[in-house]
């Protein structure tokens, strides 16, 4: 089973998003994919190691930071403890999955409805 780390801690600073927990992130490395869960209104970013991947869990309560994170163009980190690994490709990624959210029912009504909502509104 894949094991899943759910983010609830965000800084921004210094031209970075940090996205902090206290899970143990050694050895994963980092897939460069992100995946919704549209029964949670999350993004997932997917890291692997070598027997499985692990779900870095991103819920609707940090949206507000990849927003600003999309707009400044900050580099995204995970860090746990005394560790930190960046994670590449991030805004691009989630850039091309709000861009197939937009308008399209297979996420859900109300997913897509909340993206539009809060990332695509001008």
């Amino acid at each position: 089973m894949n094991k899943k780390i759910i983010i609830e801690t965000a800084i921004l600073n210094d031209g970075k998003l940090i996205l902090e927990t206290e899970e143990k992130i050694n050895g994963l490395i980092p897939a460069e994919q992100i995946l919704v869960d549209s029964d949670h209104n999350s993004f997932i970013y997917l890291m692997e190691n070598q027997e499985d991947y692990t779900y870095i869990v991103l819920p609707e309560q940090l949206w507000s930071y990849l927003k600003t994170a999309i707009e400044q163009e900050v580099t995204v980190f995970l860090k746990a403890e005394h560790e930190q690994i960046e994670l590449p490709n991030f805004l691009d990624e989630l850039e091309y999955v709000l861009s197939n959210i937009k308008g399209n029912s297979n996420y859900g009504n109300e997913l897509v409805t909340k993206v539009e909502g809060f990332f695509l509104s001008v």
